[in-house]
């Protein structure tokens, strides 16, 4: 492929993954991560609301990693409630996968910078053969993100367990749905009311970091694209033949 189309490629991966971090750094920041309705079960138990009378005990939710907001409807008109996660809602929730989903997510930012600067650096600079050339564009991308990964037997492939953006949305599914984080949200400090779960979503915030997540292994398509093998294609059998070879001269 000629040069200047390998430096087209490269400054368009750079800017998706300069794009990447800065999706990811406005969508942690945001509190659009999971949007819902509570239904206040003891009060519509108390009056046996049904139909259109329901609508009167169900309230709003909506929150991301560090604070959210609810109103609550309990049949006398909404109360909105502003409330964080840090330090409130410690004690209730599961703190250890948080606080991960938090951590992963920066991993993932500073990790799409790096990214963005191989690329870039390879578009308008002198790549060296290791650390800065087209293999460090993959380790990168290929540690950032945990596509497939070759061993040096062809005949044997480890499977990552999974990256960055798929851990996040994983570890963050699993607090909402398993853990029940939205119910926990809305029965803190409630001694009289109760609320269940009446609808429940994930948000734009959350679905930032899935395209985040895609817009890298397309990122790795269009290092293939420039004419780049991927690492570790070639067989353990062949690069001992060849140092075999050279020991005889």
């Amino acid at each position: 492929m000629p040069a200047q189309q390998k430096k087209i490629l490269f400054c368009v991966a750079g800017a998706l993954s300069f794009a990447c971090a800065l999706g990811t750094a406005a969508a942690v920041g945001t509190q659009l991560w999971v949007r819902g309705t509570m239904l206040c079960q003891t009060g519509a138990l108390l009056v046996n609301a049904t139909g259109q009378e329901l609508e009167k005990f169900i309230g709003k939710i909506q929150y991301g990693l560090f604070y959210g907001e609810r109103v609550r409807q309990c049949g006398l008109g909404g109360r909105p409630f502003q409330f964080s996660f840090f330090p409130d809602l410690l004690k209730i929730i599961p703190a250890s996968i948080h606080v991960s989903v938090i951590l992963f997510c920066t991993v993932l930012i500073i990790f799409a910078l790096v990214g963005a600067g191989f690329f870039m650096f390879n578009a308008f600079g002198s790549p060296y053969e290791t650390l800065h050339g087209p293999v460090g564009l993959y380790l990168w991308s290929f540690v950032a993100y945990a596509l497939l990964l070759r061993a040096l037997k062809h005949s044997i492939s480890l499977s990552v367990p999974g990256s960055c953006g798929c851990l996040i949305m994983i570890l963050f599914s699993s607090e909402v749905k398993i853990h029940h984080l939205s119910e926990k949200i809305a029965n803190f400090k409630e001694g009289t009311f109760t609320f269940k779960t009446h609808s429940e979503q994930f948000a734009n915030s959350f679905w930032i970091i899935l395209v985040c997540s895609l817009v890298q292994f397309l990122n790795a398509l269009l290092i293939r694209f420039a004419g780049f093998e991927f690492p570790f294609s070639k067989s353990k059998h062949s690069r001992t033949t060849t140092g075999a070879v050279d020991l005889m001269y």
